[in-house]
């Protein structure tokens, strides 16, 4: 599988395909059997977490891991550590760089508020935000790393549909404006189609089809994996339809 700059990868596949296990292994959370994992021209199988996040990749999850009593400007400044300068020691005797370092992390964790349209509730406590405001912070969150790989874990999972085309809005804009590779893990079949560029189909562990999404929605092998019927009846089925 490989996702392109500026491109949006959607990956696809019915529950228990292996989706969420190949993002950990791509995200440092798993140790890969076997099998390479490349990024941005480097070999980072194996790399803890960290690591990982350190070169530019960012997620969100699939549940909700925002810290509740924090507000969703707090909430956001925490995406910004590997932009900070200086240690503690440091900033705790120069406190006037320290302010400086402080008030240039919040100016760039702003502007993301505004972008998602979150001006209203920048000092609300994320607790007490509704659902699908909090996915919004969730993305936020993983905006102010300034990842240069994206991973999307279901952001629209649990959604209204008013919701869903406001995320699916902020995704495009990313792709616009900006050179981030976006891989998207959802389930909304209609939004997949619609914004992404290309798309991943995952199915036991192993990939049955990657390419446009037209192409994709059409290939036999996809058809039985969703609807568990053998790929020539899939394939007959639904042209009978």
């Amino acid at each position: 599988m490989a996702a392109g700059a500026g491109e949006i990868t959607a990956l696809i596949g019915p529950n228990g395909a292996g989706k969420s296990s190949l993002v950990n292994c791509v995200t440092g959370f798993y140790r890969p059997q076997k099998g390479a994992i490349t990024l941005f021209g480097r070999e980072t199988t194996g790399l803890p977490a960290h690591r990982v996040a350190g070169l530019g990749v960012a997620r969100t999850f699939q549940h909700i891991e925002l810290f509740q009593g924090l507000s969703v400007i707090d909430n956001l400044m925490l995406g910004r550590h590997r932009h900070l300068k200086g240690g503690a020691l440091a900033n705790g005797v120069f406190y006037g760089r320290s302010r400086r370092e402080e008030l240039r992390q919040r100016a760039a964790v702003e502007d993301i508020v505004d972008f998602l349209d979150m001006p209203h509730i920048r000092n609300t406590p994320v607790g007490l935000l509704p659902y699908g405001l909090q996915k919004r912070v969730d993305l936020g969150r993983a905006l102010a790393q300034e990842p240069r790989l994206l991973i999307l874990d279901e952001p629209m999972a649990g959604m209204n549909v008013e919701e869903k085309e406001d995320m699916a809005r902020y995704i495009l804009e990313l792709r616009q404006e900006s050179a981030i590779s976006v891989v998207l893990i959802e389930h909304d079949m209609g939004v997949v189609m619609d914004i992404s560029d290309r798309v991943s189909v995952l199915d036991f562990g192993r990939f049955i089809a990657q390419g446009p999404p037209d192409e994709v929605r059409a290939d036999p092998a996809v058809i039985a994996a969703y609807i568990g019927a053998p790929a020539e009846a899939a394939t007959g089925e639904a042209a009978a339809r």
